[in-house]
């Protein structure tokens, strides 16, 4: 878990404070007891307008006065809490910069399989655009895996 983020309800819905917990889609932290205990003391729910969420970097503007409540959000739910509070060039870039990370998840493991069945070193570096150095570390780490 990461640094506390915090759920508040907001005096006046036109303001653009926070995101809407509903709007990043499926957060554990809404299902648990103080959440539903805290929402209920406050006459509210899950899906108010009201209700707003903000990463712990942005707990500061929280307006002072107003309800809040801490709760822990995992690196996935943080990541999508940010990236719906991110202006909307950012948010593109940020979605490509995920798509890089997944598609470059196992990289290694790739290239490893690859020198494995026998394509040449230059052959990969061709079809990856990988630099030379990461097929030969990839290789060497490959030759101390056990078999």
């Amino acid at each position: 878990m990461t640094d506390e983020a915090y759920l508040f309800l907001l005096d006046d819905g036109a303001v653009a404070l926070g995101v809407a917990p509903s709007a990043v889609g499926d957060l554990a932290c809404m299902e648990t007891t103080a959440v539903r205990a805290w929402l209920n003391a406050q006459g509210s729910t899950a899906t108010s307008p009201r209700l707003r969420l903000v990463p712990p970097e942005e707990r500061e503007a929280v307006p002072e006065g107003v309800e809040r409540l801490p709760v822990p959000l995992n690196e996935e739910e943080l990541n999508r809490v940010r990236h719906h509070l991110a202006p909307a060039a950012h948010a593109r870039v940020e979605e490509e910069l995920l798509a890089y990370r997944d598609c470059a998840d196992g990289r290694d493991d790739l290239i490893g399989r690859a020198l494995a069945v026998g394509v040449p070193p230059h052959r990969i570096v061709e079809l990856t655009g990988v630099d030379p150095a990461t097929v030969t570390t990839a290789a060497a780490e490959g030759d101390r895996r056990p078999t």
